[in-house]
């Protein structure tokens, strides 16, 4: 029996707590020589795809822009676009949002990316319900949790008839009859939350519809990936939480006619890599220390808080004050704890005793730290293997430290090694990324709605 071969995508991940923007060796955020330099690695390492995240609004940590966030990042669709001229074979991912834009529009814009790409463009649905960032938008940002998967949904079922309304065989080319497309069809969509009639102006695609993404992890979310998603960006981070997780999304499949096949799970991951595995622990432990610091560990603290907490030590105890569970949260942009902080404190609290009197630094490097990949590249070729035939996942979306060379390291040695257990492809063999996927091109529009199950 064959061994089930590993799937890698490689995440560019701007200025954020997992970059360390500010080492020496770390280039720009926004010259595109740095997206070029990351794509052309990935590619040559044979990844699935790249993956772009989205920063719509600057996050604010006590009315200051917050130096973590996703910033400074050009348009997704801009550097995709750009990105498919210097490369061949690489899958290009991007995260566009589902509340704040116009079915019509993603539609054309990703079918364009698909067409332009020769059939390798990739969208990450994400909802938002955060009125900061809706803000910048016309419509605004606040949707109920229940009403952003109803959006969503609505959204992705209208851009599929858009996509597919177009026959593979409707372009005639009848230079002699000066016919050019034939039986192009009006689309009618009316639902709850978008109305329009027309014909689409972009032809079908050459993956029919680009490779559909999805990240989220509440039930609704699990069941709206399991219904639509040819892939999942998820977030559990070791072997034992990757194979429940594994196990729950690919059992929720055969009620939408899915079989474990039509759906990648991708957990985000980092690595380091060192001549020795004391060597690479040492690497990690100073990595880890640059990504939080100081400043970094009481901004993290005061998001459960909602206090300012300036005048504490990080290097001391936690506070000895509760958290305001009434006081507007001082992070404005993104939520990333849970909303009962009361819960979170005391969850902390008994951490930090349980390891030993953890300093409020120590706490934040513990609680924010993703799936990590730390050893001699072989080692870490065998943790992903390991990981990959256990079934708690089907591969990893890497998201390295550095950019735009982080990723080096890794493809000279982490996957010759992965290609000599043979989890890993030698060539790609096939030029879209439904073909790397192993995914079949869509024939039809229909979407099933996840909504009934899901509450």
């Amino acid at each position: 029996m064959s061994k089930k071969q590993v799937h890698l995508a490689a995440h560019f991940p701007g200025v954020n707590n997992t970059t360390v923007w500010s080492d020496p060796r770390s280039g720009s955020q926004t010259d595109f020589a740095s997206f070029v330099h990351f794509a052309r690695t990935a590619e040559r390492g044979l990844f699935d795809f790249l993956f772009l995240a989205e920063g719509l609004r600057l996050r604010e940590h006590r009315g200051q822009i917050h130096d973590l966030d996703v910033v400074g990042r050009p348009d997704t669709f801009t550097v995709l676009n750009a990105i498919a001229a210097v490369t061949t074979h690489l899958g290009l991912g991007g995260t566009i949002n589902t509340t704040f834009n116009e079915p019509y529009e993603l539609a054309r814009q990703f079918a364009s990316l698909d067409h332009l790409s020769g059939g390798r463009a990739a969208w990450n649905l994400v909802t938002s319900s955060d009125a900061f960032t809706g803000e910048n938008f016309r419509r605004g940002g606040f949707l109920r949790p229940e009403q952003r998967y109803e959006r969503a949904g609505e959204i992705l079922a209208a851009a599929k008839e858009l996509w597919l309304s177009w026959a593979d065989d409707a372009i005639a080319d009848d230079r002699e009859c000066g016919v050019f497309a034939r039986d192009v069809p009006v689309v009618e969509h009316r639902g709850e939350q978008f109305s329009f009639r027309g014909r689409f102006g972009v032809p079908r695609s050459p993956q029919g519809h680009p490779v559909l993404i999805q990240s989220g992890d509440s039930d609704q979310g699990r069941e709206f990936g399991a219904a639509t998603a040819d892939a999942i960006f998820s977030r559990h981070s070791t072997i034992e939480a990757g194979q429940a997780f594994y196990r729950d999304i690919k059992g929720r499949l055969p009620r939408y006619g899915r079989t474990d096949r039509d759906l990648t799970i991708l957990p985000a991951a980092t690595f380091i890599l060192g001549d020795t595995e004391a060597d690479a622990a040492e690497r990690a432990e100073h990595v880890r220390r640059q990504q939080v610091g100081p400043q970094t560990a009481i901004a993290f603290l005061e998001q459960v808080w909602g206090r300012d907490l300036s005048a504490y030590d990080p290097d001391g105890p936690l506070p000895d004050v509760d958290p305001d569970p009434d006081g507007v949260s001082i992070t404005r942009g993104r939520v990333r704890h849970e909303k009962d902080t009361l819960a979170v404190a005391k969850q902390w609290r008994e951490l930090a005793e349980d390891k030993g009197g953890l300093s409020i630094r120590e706490l934040i490097v513990e609680t924010t730290a993703r799936q990590s990949f730390v050893g001699t590249a072989k080692q870490v070729a065998a943790q992903i293997d390991e990981a990959v035939q256990a079934d708690a996942s089907d591969g990893f979306i890497l998201i390295p430290h550095l950019v735009p060379g982080g990723l080096d390291e890794f493809v000279e040695t982490v996957i010759p090694e992965l290609q000599d257990r043979g989890a890993y492809r030698t060539a790609y063999t096939g030029t879209t990324l439904r073909d790397h996927l192993g995914l079949a091109r869509p024939t039809s529009a229909h979407v099933p709605s996840p909504t009934a199950r899901a509450s």
